[in-house]
């Protein structure tokens, strides 16, 4: 059975972890839904993937191209599509346009939003009222990094209190989640506690209600990544390896 919104909430409230990832491509979607992901996000650090040194560049287009093939390898996990940079922040029907188009041709079943100020939760609060599922997401938001770099936000008194509020100014505005990324562990359990929705985690620390890492950062497809993400595997080692077996029988003509 296809995980909803509603099922998250109700995890909250049990106490049960949500398991989140991200996904590019059918393969690697049906992989991770089988293995028993509940989320999966098909986020604009796809960019990188996609060989963008930011998440700047990627369109709308390719979100949808790519969120299109992730749906179709999923069966049971929640799909929620990142909106990309400036295709949701110059109007209210700039937004509408980009949620619904997102939802409409690719089948997924939310979508993400950067920030939490109040041009942003009001944009949100009437994507929701449209029956548009919308994540929130604070902290580090990586569509701002020109302003605020890739380091770990809410690290001042001032900084904390901002992004409490701006959580708690997104649950009033209607998300059914927030992702709560690279903030300091205590500030993320505050908010975790402070609200009824449950909130993902993304280098900040272990009481929020659920994770979510980077696919390519677990299983070692990365050149770098991130010091709160773990690497379970190499694929990189696992690949080259591969390849260079292969290309010297080819040229030995040991294969076919």
């Amino acid at each position: 059975m296809a995980i909803t919104t509603q099922q998250l909430i109700q995890w909250k409230q049990q106490g049960r972890s949500i398991v989140a990832l991200t996904a590019w491509d059918y393969a690697i979607a049906q992989l991770i839904d089988a293995a028993g992901v509940d989320l999966i996000l098909v986020g604009d650090s796809m960019a990188v993937v996609l060989g963008y040194d930011t998440t700047l560049p990627i369109t709308l287009d390719e979100m949808i191209y790519h969120a299109k093939s992730v749906r179709r390898g999923v069966k049971r996990a929640l799909v929620v599509v990142d909106l990309p940079f400036l295709t949701y922040q110059e109007s209210l029907q700039q937004a509408m346009h980009s949620a619904g188009r997102v939802l409409k041709e690719t089948g997924a079943q939310a979508v993400k939003l950067e920030g939490g100020y109040p041009a942003i939760a009001e944009t949100i609060a009437r994507l929701v009222q449209a029956g548009i599922p919308v994540m929130g997401h604070v902290g580090l938001t990586p569509q701002s990094v020109h302003q605020l770099g890739l380091r770990q936000q809410g690290k001042t008194q001032e900084a904390s209190e901002r992004i409490l509020l701006e959580a708690i100014a997104l649950e009033q505005a209607g998300v059914f989640s927030i992702v709560l990324e690279h903030i300091p562990a205590d500030l993320a359990m505050q908010i975790t506690q402070k609200l009824s929705i449950p909130t993902i985690g993304i280098g900040a620390g272990t009481h929020c209600d659920g994770q979510v890492l980077v696919t390519s950062d677990v299983i070692g497809l990365a050149e770098k990544h991130p010091p709160f993400a773990k690497v379970y595997t190499n694929l990189r080692e696992t690949i080259t390896k591969a390849v260079q077996d292969y290309a010297v029988e080819v040229r030995d003509r040991k294969f076919p």
